[in-house]
């Protein structure tokens, strides 16, 4: 897991192309809860990009006849004033967290910890993962929390193959990333 670093680059695949950040327009139950979020992964952010297009196709947010979606790249200025906690691994500390910011009664005390921090850190529980974790909320490895469901989808989830993502959570953490350029992935 790559550790958030002065002069670091990531990217963030979106439908549209985004220089300037906003929290009030991020979803709040996502991963690490709401924020902006950003990998070191460049094609992850690409593919990111085409989800990203086709849901805002459906949506009606974009025309269907859209042919691009966009990457945009930022460097991470100064990390000395930032809170950032980081996952190493996905493991059951960060399958919990996940659960909590992804259903609001579940692991709460996580959620609630993890609302001090501008930046979150760790492996992505990206569409190809999210049948394995619906089932854990489901109940379908046993009971969400016990240690043989927890056993069973970390095993599922295979967290070596996981890229990186970041979630950017305060505008303090925002304050923290310059707007380098954005490219146009075409849409497939």
């Amino acid at each position: 897991m790559k550790l958030l670093e002065s002069g670091t680059i990531l990217y963030h695949g979106s439908y549209c192309a985004v220089k300037n950040p906003d929290l009030d327009k991020c979803a709040r139950f996502k991963d690490f809860g709401q924020g902006f979020y950003l990998t070191t992964s460049k094609e992850q952010a690409q593919s990111f990009a085409k989800i990203s297009a086709s849901k805002a196709k459906n949506r009606g947010l974009i025309p269907i006849q859209e042919r691009f979606a966009h990457v945009s790249t930022f460097r991470v200025t100064d990390v000395t004033r930032l809170k950032v906690f980081a996952f190493e691994t996905a493991d059951i500390d960060w399958l919990h967290c996940i659960v909590a910011h992804r259903r609001n009664n579940a692991f709460t005390e996580i959620r609630n910890q993890m609302t001090s921090y501008d930046v979150i850190s760790g492996k992505i529980a990206n569409d190809n993962t999210n049948a394995t974790i619906l089932a854990y909320m489901g109940n379908v490895y046993g009971s969400m929390g016990s240690e043989q469901a927890d056993a069973i989808c970390i095993s599922l989830l295979l967290p070596e193959r996981l890229q990186d993502q970041f979630c950017f959570r305060s505008a303090n953490a925002l304050s923290k990333l310059e707007f380098v350029k954005s490219e146009s992935v075409t849409l497939g």
